[in-house]
Order: C-alpha cells, then structure tokens, then sequence
C-alpha cells in the first residue's frame, strides 16, 4: 500500500516502493476469517440437527393408521402429497419400517397432512381425507397411490379433480364416484385438513417430511439407522 512522505524543501514529492507482503499477509487474513466464518456456520447446523423432544405425541385422533393400535411405537409423518421428498420417503423408507416394525405389531404409523405446496396440497389433502371418511379400509391404497401419481417434474400442476377421480376408480373398490366427488367439492372433509394444520403449528414443522417417533421429532427424516434407534430405545424402555 502506498504511504504518503514528507516533502523536503526542494524536492517533488516521491512514493515508497510498494511492499508485496502486506497484501499477502491482509489476503491470508480475510481466507482465515472465511474459513472461520464457515467453520461457525458449520457448528451452527450440526447443532440444530438434533432431535427435538416434545412432552407428547401428536393426537391420534381421527388420524389414519397403519398397522396395530396398540403398538406401544408410532411413528408420525407430517407430509405433503406434492412433496418430492415425500414422495421418495413412502416409495423408499416407509417399506423398510413395514417389513421390519409394522408387519410384527411393534410399531404403528400414521400421516399428517403439511399444506406447504399451495392449492394442489389442499386438494390432494381433502381427496385422501375424503378417502378416509368414506371408505377407512382403502385408505392406504389411496395415499400411495397419490404419491405414485407424482411426476418428476415438481413443477408439474398435476393434483386435479379428474386425476383424482381417476386415482379413486383405480384404487377404491366399489367406490361410489358420484358421491366421492361430491364430497370432495363440499369440502365435507375440510376440518379434518384443518386439524392437521393445527398440528402442524403446533410441532412447528418446517420441512417435509417431518418424522417423528413417539415425541421426538428426527433431526433427519432419511436416516434410517436413527428412526430404527429410537424405535429400539422406546421399545426397550417398555420391556
């Protein structure tokens, strides 16, 4: 950096020669301070990837569930049938939960509706509680098949009254469709909706999905090996 010196009488003014460390030594600097920076906001996150514990479940109430109601493990879902990653979740993990917990009774499962996806997830989400008000027994059947109906393209507008009504003929048996579809334009099923919104505020869920065991809400909703730990400590803890 250039320094301004004193003028001798006489003589014109002259600059010093420049000093090639110093700016090395302010470049080193600002690369640890990046690094340092980066290293806090690192900490910062792995802080928050930690399990969060509520005094209690979610209320069951009304909710669907999968496998038996008296399993002493449940493990919650808030999620959006628009969601992508939803869409992986019941295509790849929710198998392994079924095979190794559900199918045996020890565990139970259920799913929240998470409108984070606009007018679409209201629909999809009154379309599957519809399903659940009129026909309880092929419920399931219908809340994978919304998400098998999930293009790739995310952007895609593809939760409409004639997909559903598609996907309810394909996956409801003898369904009454008139009064399916009735339904579904009344909005009968809309405090249902409402309450999983409510839960959703309540838990202050903020991504989908959202899995929770029993009252604790996993820091990662993909890693299996800590939904399977937590499962197994609250079934220890019960024998």
């Amino acid at each position: 950096m250039a320094k301004k010196q004193s003028r001798p009488a006489g003589k014109g003014t002259y600059q010093s020669k420049k000093n090639p460390i110093r700016p090395l030594m302010w470049v080193t600097v600002a690369v640890i301070a990046l690094f340092l920076v980066i290293a806090f906001i690192n900490k910062s996150m792995e802080s928050k990837a930690e399990p969060i514990v509520y005094d209690e479940m979610p209320s069951l109430d009304g909710q669907p569930l999968y496998g038996e109601s008296g399993a002493p493990v449940t493990v919650v879902e808030f999620g959006d049938y628009k969601c992508p990653s939803c869409k992986y979740w019941d295509e790849n993990i929710f198998p392994k939960l079924k095979a190794d917990y559900i199918d045996s009774g020890k565990v139970n499962y259920t799913f929240i509706n998470t409108l984070f996806h606009g007018e679409e997830s209201v629909l999809a989400s009154l379309a599957s509680e519809t399903a659940l008000a009129q026909y309880p027994e092929h419920f399931w059947d219908f809340h994978h098949a919304l998400f098998a109906a999930q293009p790739s393209n995310q952007n895609a507008q593809w939760v409409t009254m004639d997909k559903i009504r598609e996907l309810a003929e394909n996956h409801i048996p003898n369904i009454d469709i008139e009064s399916f579809m009735q339904a579904l334009t009344d909005k009968t099923s809309q405090a249902a909706v409402n309450a999983d919104d409510n839960l959703v505020e309540r838990y202050k869920v903020q991504l989908t999905p959202t899995i929770m065991v029993n009252n604790v809400m996993m820091a990662d909703p993909f890693d299996y090996d800590a939904i399977r730990a937590a499962i197994e400590e609250r079934l220890a803890a019960i024998q």
